[in-house]
């Protein structure tokens, strides 16, 4: 069965998709977030992989409202995905003759320092994806016209590339997770991602919960909160944490937090991306925190 990415082709999500299943595999685009889900919960794909943070732009909400209000799914897998941003003309462009540059708002704002400094008087124009930027200045043959967008894009639909890795932040990644019927067996090295509201809005009501993952020594690697979407300061809290479901001391510190929760839901437990092998990837390498 195929994966589901978010499309057109030539997206980091595609690369995200093709770094989860496979340079070979089959893969489906869809047009939206909830598309995906459905296309797993109906069995259109056995996978889909949607973006859930960034390290510059933080959260995606959209991912996150569909884990916690629309779906069963679990996440079976993260993928992180370098953001590396390429600036690309036809082949009878060149700097002095672009007039116009255009992608993915994201996109443009991510590359803010290197379009002042080498574009400054050149017109932006927003696009719905940097791949269909970068496939319609490539299609359309006028020197005057430049697209920002990834590598991949540019070995699908082609175009000249006349400069690389211009985006401001060479540190900027996405992840990605993969969302599947079941979530994974444990490996050794995973983690856990949690959703839950508190029963009441009390002094010390979230310390506690926290206090239940500091008593069994497990680690936090991100917490963020949600809208409830129910009512102004009702707040969902969403912890991802080291370790599997099914260990022995996630289990106990689940369930002591489950009696202090309104609501809790697991959104699934699986393998821990390797990111300090990325950070040793970047030229030069990128200090990790985490080492």
């Amino acid at each position: 069965m195929p994966t589901a990415f978010l499309g057109p082709r030539g997206t980091f999500s595609e690369e995200a998709a093709r770094s989860f299943a496979g340079l070979e595999a089959e893969l489906v685009a869809f047009t939206s977030f909830p598309a995906l889900v459905s296309a797993v919960e109906t069995g259109l794909a056995e996978a889909a992989v949607l973006p859930i943070e960034n390290s510059i732009e933080g959260a995606v909400s959209t991912t996150l409202d569909l884990l916690i209000h629309e779906t069963k799914l679990k996440i079976a897998a993260e993928a992180v995905v370098q953001v590396r941003h390429f600036l690309v003309t036809t082949e009878a462009g060149s700097l002095g003759s672009i007039r116009q540059v255009t992608s993915h708002p994201q996109a443009l704002g991510q590359c803010r320092r290197f379009l002042e400094r080498c574009l400054p008087d050149v017109e932006q124009v927003a696009s719905l994806s940097t791949a269909g930027a970068i496939e319609e200045v490539a299609g359309a043959g006028d020197p005057s016209r430049a697209a920002i967008g990834p590598l991949r894009a540019v070995e699908l639909y082609g175009g000249k590339i006349l400069a690389h890795d211009i985006q401001d932040n060479r540190a900027n990644v996405t992840r990605f997770v993969v969302l599947m019927l079941e979530d994974a067996a444990p490996t050794g090295d995973d983690k856990t991602s949690i959703g839950f509201t508190l029963k009441s809005n009390v002094a010390g009501a979230l310390y506690r919960v926290l206090g239940e993952l500091a008593d069994e020594n497990l680690q936090m690697t991100k917490i963020e909160s949600r809208p409830t979407k129910s009512w102004l300061g009702e707040y969902v809290f969403l912890i991802d944490l080291e370790g599997h479901a099914t260990e022995p001391a996630v289990a106990r510190a689940l369930d002591r937090i489950r009696e202090s929760c309104d609501m809790m839901k697991v959104f699934g437990s699986y393998p821990r991306y390797q990111l300090e092998s990325l950070a040793d990837a970047l030229d030069p390498p990128l200090r990790y925190a985490r080492r």
